[in-house]
């Protein structure tokens, strides 16, 4: 039978008899919960991190009864989420087929975000909506079933006991899903195509895998003295998970086999320094590396990063991208055929025919998913023999990275940078007073601004509205896409090093690196957002160990629609540090899912779910793993 530990906010429960549970489940108790499978006490305070969830739960007693639930942040102690109940699974660490048996046991630790009236999938029965708890007499007690509604208001009882049969249903598109007749064999069809799909998108990742693992790569050598000389230049304390990146990416590196590593982390989280630092273990064998990124900001943003960081080390860094005039790429082109230029940073201008290297080792990749078709298709062909590094910003949630680690090779960077603070979201009308106010205090403890304005039309006029509102001294800027090159380029480079107060800028500030003296953003017309792109913008902030503040503006003369309300409230709700996976969650296009898994797999996820999606494609994975180990053998 399906064991687990089941705790209600508020309801009566022996201490002592949670603990002895934990251990019989394979809890180790410690003296601080770090990772999946420990527990700890302390008086009335019993700290979990449970079998498949991100982050640990803290249950608080008084007296015998649970007095709140509450997901924290096990590097700070911050309490992030509260929960009404708990499911607490036996821990099974490194459990594999998230044989090639179909197991059910695996739910997503979002059932605790579950409220009546969400959309379910029931994996025998197909997608209804949860009503509720209802206590049901079985035998002679009365035990909680989940009552579920499908179509024709046809309902289903769920034994809690069950309960790993159902998930909260999520998926890319907002409109509300189909509901299944009970009974009917339509579910098993959808579920069969869906199973088909995943299934041809497995086995194009395990084929791609096997290609790699059968090509020769170039085995890089240990790190040298001026590894360990450049590292020491990083101005900040590792991290935990840069760490292990960083450990993984260089065993990748020297292992003989082409690296085809994902590196994901939420916005500053220090997915830099890591390509950095494999960039310049790279160059320590005379290797040419190639780091693409999507825009010519970012281009120019990396490429200062990086001279300022190689300038005391014999290391040639160029950039390619508009920035640059025609003489400027000539010269670079040369040097990239001729060996002189080490690193060359650019956009996918880097992946023209005119382009050719010398000796390339390594390919950086900044958020692939940005890149047209021709690009993704060429870069296909350069995974097969040279070394790829792929960072993303987009949160990966957790079920998602369990079924595909076993055909993908990933990096997940999910601790906070020391110090790091968590931004104070304001989502507010439009109130000249209260932007003046915000401005000026940021700039009288000498700090930077964004003020983003999405509309190149008129985004001089906010400028000037800008300009009447501050003292005079102020430095105002615009930055936009439509620039000419050379200008948006002074620009960018003067607001990097302080001589530009507040930058009146579009979406082109969107991606970006560390820019610590930029701690407050003001976002116009916030409501035109998606959730996604709200929560990237306010990663552009907050990255200095002082408060930084995103105000989000709304028009104070219009009713904004309810998915627009939904969204500035999430943003308000999950504004704590590495909440990434929390947006991917709430953000119902998954943003994070379809860019790493391609177009066509969207249809697959809006038919049964996210989290079903994820267990067929577990499902699937592990029969071709096997299937290719029989043959090898």
């Amino acid at each position: 039978m399906f064991k687990s530990l089941k705790l209600y906010k508020d309801s009566q429960f022996d201490t002592e008899g949670i603990a002895q549970t934990l251990i019989d489940f394979g809890y180790k108790r410690q003296a601080n919960t770090q990772e999946e499978g420990d527990f700890s006490r302390r008086g009335e305070i019993i700290d979990i991190f449970p079998y498949t969830f991100e982050l640990p739960l803290r249950v608080q007693f008084e007296f015998d009864k649970i007095r709140a639930i509450n997901t924290f942040n096990p590097a700070t102690g911050e309490i992030l989420w509260e929960h009404k109940m708990a499911i607490i699974l036996p821990f099974r660490p490194g459990r594999s087929l998230r044989s090639a048996v179909f197991t059910e046991e695996f739910p997503l630790d979002n059932f605790l975000d579950l409220d009546i009236g969400d959309y379910v999938v029931h994996n025998e029965h197909g997608i209804g909506k949860f009503l509720g708890l209802e206590k049901i007499k079985a035998g002679s007690r009365l035990k909680d079933h989940l009552v579920i509604e499908y179509d024709q208001q046809e309902k289903l009882y769920v034994p809690v006991e069950s309960m790993n049969l159902v998930q909260k249903y999520i998926a890319f598109q907002v409109r509300r899903p189909k509901l299944y007749r009970l009974g009917s064999k339509e579910w098993a069809r959808t579920k069969q195509r869906a199973r088909r799909g995943i299934q041809k998108m497995a086995w194009e990742l395990i084929s791609l895998q096997a290609m790699r693992l059968a090509v020769k790569g170039f085995a890089f050598s240990a790190d040298s003295q001026w590894q360990k000389q450049f590292e020491a230049t990083f101005p900040y304390k590792e991290t935990p998970g840069q760490i292990t990146a960083v450990e993984e990416v260089k065993a990748d590196m020297e292992s003989g086999i082409p690296m085809d590593r994902l590196l994901c982390g939420d916005v500053g989280y220090g997915k830099t320094e890591v390509a950095m630092r494999a960039a310049f273990k790279a160059t320590m064998d005379n290797k040419q590396v190639a780091f693409l990124v999507p825009t010519t900001i970012l281009a120019e943003q990396h490429y200062q990063n990086f001279a300022g960081r190689l300038k005391d080390f014999p290391i040639n860094v160029g950039m390619l991208s508009r920035f640059k005039t025609r003489h400027e790429q000539k010269q670079i082109i040369e040097g990239v055929a001729k060996g002189t230029v080490d690193i060359v940073i650019g956009t996918h201008r880097l992946l023209s025919e005119d382009i050719s290297f010398k000796d390339l080792g390594l390919v950086i990749i900044d958020e692939e998913q940005r890149f047209g078709v021709k690009a993704k298709e060429k870069l296909k062909s350069v995974r097969l023999n040279t070394d790829v590094l792929t960072l993303t910003a987009t949160p990966i949630p957790r079920t998602l990275y369990m079924s595909l680690m076993k055909a993908k090779d990933f990096s997940v960077i999910n601790t906070p940078p020391q110090n790091r603070l968590s931004i104070k979201t304001i989502v507010v009308k439009y109130d000249l007073e209260l932007i003046a106010q915000a401005l000026i205090r940021e700039l009288e403890r000498k700090g930077q601004v964004y003020f983003l304005h999405n509309r190149i039309e008129d985004i001089d006029k906010v400028r000037e509205k800008l300009v009447n509102l501050l003292p005079s001294g102020v430095r105002l800027a615009v930055a936009h896409g439509r620039m000419h090159p050379k200008a948006l380029e002074k620009v960018m480079f003067d607001f990097l090093n302080a001589k530009i107060d507040v930058l009146v800028c579009t979406m082109i500030i969107e991606s970006g690196i560390d820019i610590p003296n930029v701690n407050t953003i003001i976002v116009d017309q916030a409501q035109t957002f998606g959730l996604s792109d709200l929560h990237q913008l306010r990663g552009r902030v907050g990255r200095f160990d002082r408060p930084a503040y995103a105000y989000f503006l709304v028009p104070g003369h219009e009713i904004l629609d309810s998915d627009a309300q939904k969204r500035l409230k999430a943003l308000q709700e999950y504004s704590q540090l590495g909440s990434g996976f929390r947006i991917a969650m709430e953000d119902l296009e998954i943003r994070g899912a379809g860019n790493l898994l391609g177009p066509q797999q969207h249809g697959y996820i809006g038919a049964v779910g996210f989290d079903l999606y994820c267990r067929l494609l577990r499902e699937a994975i592990a029969t071709f793993k096997k299937i290719g180990n029989h043959d090898a053998s």
